[in-house]
C-alpha cells in the first residue's frame, strides 16, 4: 500500500463523518454537472472519497464507476450506495492512472487534481479514457488564486507542517486557475464552462470537451 493510500485509508472514518463546509456551493456543483449527464450515459469518477457525490449523481446516469485509491474511503461510498438504493453505481479501487479504461461518456473528478503528482500525465490519461466529443467534469483548488495573500502565505506555510503531523497528503499543488485550464487545453480538451463555486478559495468548476 502507498503512503497516500494509507493516509486516506487513516482519515476515512472522519472523512466521512465531515459535515460538507459549503452547503450552497456544493448545490451548484452539484446542478451544474447534472444538466450534463443523461440516463443513456457511462461515466467515470476519479478519486471518489467516500461516494457521496457519486450517489447523488448516479441516478442521472445509466452507469457510474467510481474510483478511489483508498479501499475504506471505497467501503464507506458502498454502504451510502446501499443505503440510497442506488443499483446502477460500481465501486473500484484504482488511481487515474490505473482506473477502467472505458471509453466513458463522461469523467468526473472533483477536489482530486490538486493532489495529483503528475498533472499533465493524469489529464492525459483522463483524455484517454474518454470518448470523442466526451466530457470531463471537473472542480479542482487553486490554491495560487486565494484573494487574501495574507491567507495564501499562511496555507503555504501551514500545509509542510501538517504533512509532519500525518494531517496532509503528499503532494499539494499550488496552481492558478489560468495554469490549470491552459493544462486541460493542452491535454486535448475544449473548456465550455468554468464557474468558482466558492469563489474563494477559489475552487475551479470546469466542463471541457474531448477534441
Amino acid at each position: 500500500m502507498t503512503n497516500e493510500a494509507q493516509f486516506w485509508d487513516k482519515i476515512a472514518a472522519k472523512y466521512a463523518a465531515s459535515p460538507i463546509k459549503d452547503e450552497a456551493a456544493y448545490q451548484i456543483t452539484l446542478e451544474r454537472t447534472a444538466s450534463y449527464l443523461q440516463p443513456d450515459q457511462e461515466a467515470l469518477e476519479l478519486g471518489c472519497g467516500t461516494g457521496n457525490t457519486a450517489v447523488k449523481l448516479s441516478p442521472h446516469l445509466g452507469r457510474l464507476v467510481a474510483t478511489d485509491l483508498s479501499q475504506k474511503m471505497l467501503d464507506f461510498g458502498a454502504r451510502r450506495a446501499k443505503e440510497a438504493g442506488v443499483t446502477n453505481l460500481e465501486l473500484v479501487q484504482a488511481e487515474p492512472m490505473t482506473a477502467p479504461e472505458g471509453p466513458f461518456d463522461v469523467v468526473l473528478a472533483f477536489n482530486l487534481f490538486h493532489l495529483l503528482g503528475d498533472l499533465d500525465a493524469n489529464l492525459h490519461a483522463t483524455a484517454m479514457r474518454l470518448r470523442p466529443g466526451g466530457l470531463f467534469i471537473s472542480k479542482t483548488v487553486c490554491m495560487q488564486d486565494i484573494r487574501s495573500p495574507l491567507k495564501r502565505l499562511l496555507i503555504r506555510g501551514m500545509i509542510p507542517l501538517m504533512r509532519l503531523v500525518g494531517k496532509a497528503p503528499d503532494v499539494v499543488h499550488f496552481m492558478s486557475v489560468a495554469d490549470w485550464q491552459a493544462r486541460i487545453e493542452a491535454a486535448g480538451f475544449e473548456i465550455i464552462e468554468t464557474g468558482s463555486y466558492p469563489v474563494d478559495l477559489p475552487n475551479r468548476f470546469v466542463v471541457a470537451r474531448k477534441r
